[in-house]
């Protein structure tokens, strides 16, 4: 088996499920590369630390992380594989210093709605890993720890929205206009990504325009930087998967070798 990639996905709400557009595009991502042996997800929804696993076991509950959608979604599950090898063998790959916590907690939207789509079968097994910091370098690291994980059938994914600034939108349609910080930060991180430019990209704060619309909290901008240090060459341009926007946030998603 060659070596996996690794993805950072926009993972949008619930609602994407019921969005044929946006959903048609994340089901053919896989069809980029062999079905993953197992999943190692790291979600913008779950920031924690020590390092923290979710629960390893067959049939792991889902985290209904979100309010006010259609009771449907409450009653949604993805009844997945016995993962108690992956969370070993992850942990077994962190330094000794740093302690990982393997938890109770189900796998929240930000894993389990895209998921749904890629592999609606739920038999590949999945375990999400908490984000335990917002810094660049960190998680850059963290990326490169798990990058072997890679050779041996393992699919690496962050999931977050490339531009997030919730409280800023005025039009809440699907294919609302993107606002001008939203298409502006998309640019930039576009071009950065382009030219491989993990420096720039990791000062984003100081150098992306509308950082502070775009991602008012940064938490689904940072797992970029786990996808990026799981990239065989951090600094290769990845792969564009997805671009657009969605109620005009956008939902650039990409794949690195």
């Amino acid at each position: 088996m060659t070596a996996l990639p690794a993805l950072y996905i926009g993972h949008g709400a619930p609602m994407l499920l019921d969005d044929p557009l946006w959903s048609s595009e994340i089901a053919g991502i896989t069809q980029k590369f062999e079905k993953p042996k197992a999943i190692l997800i790291v979600s913008a929804h779950w920031e924690a630390a020590p390092i923290s696993l979710s629960s390893p076991v067959a049939g792991t509950p889902l985290v209904y992380d979100f309010s006010g959608f259609a009771p449907k979604f409450y009653q949604m599950t993805y009844q997945t594989p016995d993962a108690t090898a992956l969370a070993e063998r992850i942990a077994a790959m962190m330094p000794d210093h740093q302690s990982v916590h393997q938890s109770t907690r189900g796998l929240d939207h930000g894993a389990w709605v895209p998921l749904k789509i890629m592999y609606p079968d739920a038999d590949v097994p999945v375990i999400q890993m908490s984000m335990p910091t917002s810094d660049p370098g960190t998680l850059i690291e963290l990326g490169k720890r798990l990058r072997p994980l890679r050779e041996e059938g393992v699919l690496i994914i962050g999931s977050g929205f490339m531009t997030h600034g919730l409280p800023f939108l005025k039009d809440w349609s699907i294919d609302a206009t993107a606002p001008l910080w939203s298409a502006e930060f998309d640019l930039w991180a576009k071009e950065a990504l382009s030219r491989g430019d993990v420096e720039s990209l990791a000062a984003y704060k100081d150098l992306a325009p509308a950082v502070r619309y775009a991602h008012p909290t940064v938490e689904h901008f940072t797992p970029l930087f786990v996808t990026l240090g799981a990239a065989t060459s951090p600094e290769a341009a990845p792969e564009t998967l997805i671009e657009g926007f969605w109620m005009g946030l956008s939902k650039r998603s990409l794949l690195v070798a």
